[in-house]
């Protein structure tokens, strides 16, 4: 699903593209904001794939709303001034809907928002390197992330958040728990719960319910997966 954001201050205009979205079958509404300022609030909290603008808007005007965005989510840019086309699409815009637009119009601008993601998701995380490195595409660039220095990866409904040790946030892309299995060593990774796996090399300390990392973080011990990760442990106990 592609994770969209409606925004527009006329609430006539926000409610007919709330319904143009959820029309369609790829398509999920995140929210609706009446203002870039609201806008921004949700982008911190939710991933947010595509988004659907006004340009004329009080306080921030759609354009200069997108322009000061860091990572930029795919844009659809929507006014009833046509001139404003030529500055939508130096931001990158895939499309520029002018206003009154149909569901007709919509459909079109919506194949074009999926033609882009799809382009941008085709593979979220490559193979292990020959130099024990990985691509990752999140926040719609691609970054080199050292699998030695991951500390932890959580699910988070279909996105997975990838903890890497010095980094201040955690990286976030679309993948399964399955798929992301497939690309570790799992002489170096284990999953320990439904929505954990870990570098096992980063234990710092093991309780009975919880493993401590390297960093503090403490994730569960999942019923299902104790008895693996057990053995694990009881695998590296000094003996006499």
């Amino acid at each position: 699903m592609i994770r969209c954001l409606a925004i527009d201050d006329e609430p006539l205009a926000l409610k007919q593209l709330a319904s143009y979205i959820s029309r369609v079958p790829y398509f999920e509404l995140v929210a609706t904001c009446s203002s870039a300022i609201e806008a921004r609030e949700v982008l911190e909290k939710e991933k947010v794939d595509a988004l659907f603008v006004d340009i004329n808007m009080p306080d921030l005007n759609g354009l200069d709303f997108v322009r000061s965005l860091e990572s930029k989510p795919i844009t659809v840019f929507t006014t009833a001034y046509s001139e404003y086309a030529v500055d939508g699409y130096k931001v990158n815009a895939v499309d520029y809907l002018l206003k009154p637009f149909g569901m007709s119009e919509f459909k079109a601008s919506a194949e074009r928002v999926k033609k882009q993601y799809d382009l941008e998701n085709s593979s979220e995380v490559s193979a292990v390197d020959d130099d024990n490195s990985i691509f990752i595409k999140s926040d719609y660039k691609v970054m080199r992330v050292n699998v030695d220095d991951i500390l932890y990866v959580e699910a988070m409904s279909e996105y997975l958040r990838i903890y890497i040790e010095g980094a201040t946030k955690a990286v976030v892309v679309l993948l399964s728990m399955k798929k992301m299995v497939e690309h570790l060593d799992s002489n170096k990774f284990m999953r320990v719960h439904r929505s954990y796996i870990i570098n096992l090399r980063k234990i710092k300390e093991v309780t009975r319910t919880n493993i401590i990392l390297i960093g503090g973080a403490s994730i569960p011990i999942g019923e299902m997966y104790k008895e693996q990760f057990n053995n694990y442990i009881l695998s590296k106990f000094l003996t006499k």
